[in-house]
């Protein structure tokens, strides 16, 4: 072969296994007797003995270093800096940290070009990068993007559009960056409304990280470092199907469960004040991936509006489809708020929120004090809104998330018929709980299970993660465009990890 002669040619991907176009150059030292089999590539683990085999052929070329993109810090070195230059409660998920450097779709990949499956990222609602969602913000970003002093018509068409899939009283919208500055907007709606200060939460619930959202979220106000409950929030019992002392789904456990509210009602009476509200997520997070028993929240909405409180429905993790059989969570529970809260999936990673409510709340919110928020409803942000609807809309993703939602369980729940550590799968669409076990019978929590079992997925390149007030629940909340062939790796996967020593019980 002579200098300039074809070596060969880039063909097109389908050719390659759907892989863009791309080329190998190794220097082979010994091919192993695989002749041209010889494997181009090779796991992360097997880093040291493919180098050793076939070696970097620069050795030989000796390119220039401007011929290479800059890798940019090693893991080590990422690690090393936040932990001395960012918050030092801020948490790192799984035992050995990852490196994230992009996405796609349903999949992360880390610094040495690793897929992982991603099964608990409910903030990339519509996929990873999705490219209509991406070429939005791009599209508006290169135009506009101011505040909301000036007129534009993409908040009005975004608010017509939000309001568009929700109960027809929910009309009034309120444009912010995240669930939390959602919430927190959503207490002051409620306090405005009512002229009362005291709320109503559920127990072990989460609603954002502002000082007064701790003071409404057991979870954080009753967990390390927290001050307890204050003497302006009552806390109600977790309206848990599994492990509380009303069993099951029914309507009548429901109605128990919505009772403690009326009690709490009764307690912030007999202090001679009145109650502001009442906030509830549609499906619990934090609680252990918790779906209601019939009616629960309609029941609580009733009482609390005849004591004259404000209903709030926290949607930041549970609404646009996720739960498939309906749009919003709420609506699972025949139940209707004054105000919905929304806020991950609304921008697909960008930071976008909502507060929705009614126009006779959102009068007496207006009492002279002005709100505004700064970067809440800007054109990009808006655009980028709009694209999600999109992309939810015209690839009928709420239906995926049910009928991929319904297989995923239904082959959970005949794991769980063969691996006594799972008490109860547990879910609605692509929002999935798996609460592990140590005997069925007392229902101990497997939390140290749960954690081996979170970290081995990770190796295996399946992304879950735990949750519940005991950390034995395998939350499973992944983007919606989650397909059947994805639902059926994790759980091989996981039937993988059922399988080892570590996590066998009596």
């Amino acid at each position: 072969m002579r200098a300039g002669d074809c070596l060969g040619e880039m063909g097109a991907a389908p050719i390659n296994g759907d892989w863009p176009p791309h080329l190998h150059f190794q220097i082979i030292i010994d091919p192993l007797g695989l002749d041209t089999d010889f494997p181009g590539v090779a796991a992360p683990a097997l880093r040291a003995v493919m180098r050793s085999l076939s070696p970097d052929p620069n050795l030989l070329l000796r390119l220039p270093p401007a011929c290479f993109p800059a890798m940019g810090r090693t893991k080590a070195a990422t690690l090393r800096e936040r932990q001395q230059r960012i918050g030092y409660n801020l948490s790192i998920s799984y035992r050995q940290p990852l490196k994230i450097v992009r996405g796609l779709g349903v999949y992360l990949y880390d610094d040495a070009g690793r897929p992982y499956l991603d099964c608990v990222n409910n903030v990339a609602h519509v996929g990873h990068c999705h490219p209509h969602v991406v070429e939005a913000g791009q599209r508006q970003m290169a135009v506009l993007n101011t505040n909301t002093r000036y007129l534009h018509d993409s908040m009005i068409e975004y608010a017509e559009r939000l309001t568009a899939t929700l109960p027809p009283q929910l009309s009034v919208c309120f444009f912010v960056n995240s669930g939390s500055e959602a919430n927190d907007l959503a207490l002051r709606l409620a306090r405005a409304a009512t002229g009362a200060f005291d709320m109503i939460t559920l127990d072990v619930a989460y609603h954002g990280h502002t000082q007064a959202l701790i003071e409404v979220s057991p979870y954080k106000h009753d967990g390390p470092g927290g001050r307890g409950r204050p003497p302006f929030v009552q806390k109600v019992m977790m309206p848990d199907p599994y492990r509380g002392p009303y069993y099951g789904y029914s309507s009548a456990s429901g109605r128990a469960y919505a009772a403690h509210v009326q009690t709490a009602l009764d307690a912030i009476h007999a202090q001679g004040r009145g109650v502001a509200g009442f906030i509830a997520e549609s499906l619990m997070g934090c609680g252990g991936q918790l779906v209601f028993p019939d009616d629960f929240l309609f029941e609580a909405f009733e009482v609390v509006r005849a004591a004259g409180g404000i209903c709030i429905a926290d949607e930041v993790q549970t609404g646009f489809g996720r739960v498939g059989t309906h749009y919003w969570g709420f609506e699972t529970q025949s139940a209707i708020p004054d105000i919905v809260t929304m806020g991950k999936p609304a921008g697909n990673g960008h930071p976008l929120a909502a507060v929705v409510t009614t126009p006779e709340v959102a009068r007496k919110f207006a009492n002279g004090m002005e709100y505004f928020n700064t970067f809440g409803g800007n054109p990009v942000s808006c655009a980028i809104g709009m694209a999600v609807l999109d992309v939810i809309e015209q690839e009928q993703l709420q239906a995926n998330a049910l009928d991929v939602g319904d297989y995923l369980m239904a082959r959970l729940r005949e794991l769980m018929s063969v691996q006594p550590i799972i008490g109860d799968v547990r879910g609605l669409g692509l929002y999935i709980g798996v609460e592990l076990v140590l005997d069925r019978e007392t229902q101990a929590p497997a939390g140290e299970h749960a954690s081996y079992i979170a970290n081995r997925m990770r190796e295996l390149g399946v992304l879950i993660s735990t949750d519940g007030p005991f950390h034995n629940v395998l939350k499973i909340k992944p983007p919606i465009v989650f397909s059947r062939a994805n639902a059926d790796h994790l759980v091989d996967n996981l039937a993988l990890v059922l399988g080892e020593d570590a996590v066998q019980v009596g």
